[in-house]
């Protein structure tokens, strides 16, 4: 699950500076703007209830060399009920305070994208997570919304599995908690990036 959230944040920060740092012929640094930029993935309980969870503190960077970084706060996980909150902190995250994704961008191969273009694009990065450091690679949607503005968004449904990324445990002990008797090991991500520069 975590493995393909930060995968699509990376890969989306990418895409956006990439697309829009050469402005003037001169590179620029990118902020994520953490607040209209949102992750979010699903997960079933009980075999038919539904339910949409979030991370509500994202931050990230691209600097002007094309280095890539992003953060996504663990702590801040958001499943709309408190006790599930600390028990996916505690239990599925291991109390490790970020998650983090890194990766290099060519600036200037990418650099031509005019505002209102859009384009799916294809970029490698590596997660670290819980000690673990895993290459990662999606596809990502990128529309340049003006010259200094940018929103990346997953292309299509991304999936992923608990045992994929080393939570396996952690959700059995979740559902073991809640007493509840089952719930999925492959959950559905979605991305909202948005990036601007200055």
């Amino acid at each position: 699950m975590l493995k393909t959230i930060i995968k699509g944040a990376t890969i989306a920060a990418i895409v956006s500076m990439g697309s829009t740092a050469y402005a003037g012929g001169h590179a620029k640094a990118w902020t994520l703007d953490s607040e209209n930029s949102k992750v979010a993935f699903g997960s079933i309980k009980k075999e038919k209830v539904g339910e949409i969870h979030s991370f509500e503190t994202i931050s990230g960077t691209v600097s002007a060399k094309g280095e890539v970084s992003i953060d996504i706060d663990l702590a801040s996980v958001q499943t709309n009920i408190d006790i599930r909150n600390e028990r996916m902190i505690e239990h599925v995250f291991k109390g490790a305070a970020t998650a983090n994704l890194s990766a290099t961008v060519d600036m200037e191969e990418i650099a031509h994208m005019e505002a209102g273009a859009m384009s799916i694009v294809d970029v490698e990065g590596v997660l670290s997570f819980l000690g673990q450091s895993i290459e990662v690679e999606t596809e990502m949607f990128v529309a340049r919304i003006a010259d200094d503005k940018a929103v990346v968004t997953t292309n299509d449904m991304i999936f992923i599995g608990s045992e994929d990324v080393g939570i396996n445990d952690g959700v059995t002990k979740l559902m073991e908690l809640a007493k509840l008797p089952g719930i999925t090991r492959t959950s559905p991500v979605t991305l909202r990036l948005v990036f601007n520069t200055k």
